[in-house]
């Protein structure tokens, strides 16, 4: 696996290599030791697979607060998403700012999310199922989530936004008052 550190410290993206022949292919999606310096002694502790159906449907921004905050390791395992992640960690150099990476099994792409960043998708192909790799485990107490057009970070979608869930169209605005979430 290779890793590419980002704009935003300690979000990257790792690129696996996919190995074919006239039966198919082969590729790993997880090794602690090439992913040690992204995820460091974390432990993976939960596995998440979502299928989505519709292309434009958006999911998310979604993040967990500490003492519950995780990283994600994020892959697309069938049909095509644009993935995104945003810096919320208070006194962040990159506070705010956003990165997104197109996934597909095709391109052998993951990405790797750091504590205090939300996470969301929106769907370029039909049917597109992602794989999720936590370092914590799911808290309803201490989600958190920021709104997928919030004006202050200024997401720019491939496609218009469409079927996105009631929860995630009343995550609130963040206004003046928000500085970051603390890890």
């Amino acid at each position: 696996m290779k890793l590419t550190k980002t704009k935003i410290e300690g979000l990257f993206v790792a690129e696996s290599t996919i190995i074919g022949d006239s039966r198919g292919t082969f590729s790993r999606v997880y090794c602690q030791n090439e992913l040690e310096p992204a995820i460091g002694d974390r432990t993976i502790r939960q596995a998440n697979v979502s299928m989505t159906a519709a292309v434009g449907t958006v999911r998310g921004m979604h993040y967990q607060h500490a003492p519950r905050a995780e990283m994600k390791i994020v892959r697309c395992i069938e049909g095509r998403v644009f993935d995104i992640a945003v810096d919320l960690r208070r006194g962040s150099s990159t506070f705010l700012q956003w990165y997104g990476v197109e996934l597909s099994p095709e391109n052998g792409l993951a990405f790797v999310i750091p504590e205090g960043c939300a996470h969301g998708f929106q769907v370029l192909e039909e049917n597109s199922r992602l794989l999720y790799l936590h370092t914590e485990f799911y808290s309803p107490e201490h989600e958190g989530g920021v709104r997928y057009n919030d004006p202050r970070v200024g997401i720019e979608w491939p496609l218009p936004p469409v079927h996105l869930s009631s929860r995630d169209v009343s995550h609130p605005l963040l206004d003046e008052n928000f500085h970051g979430v603390d890890l």
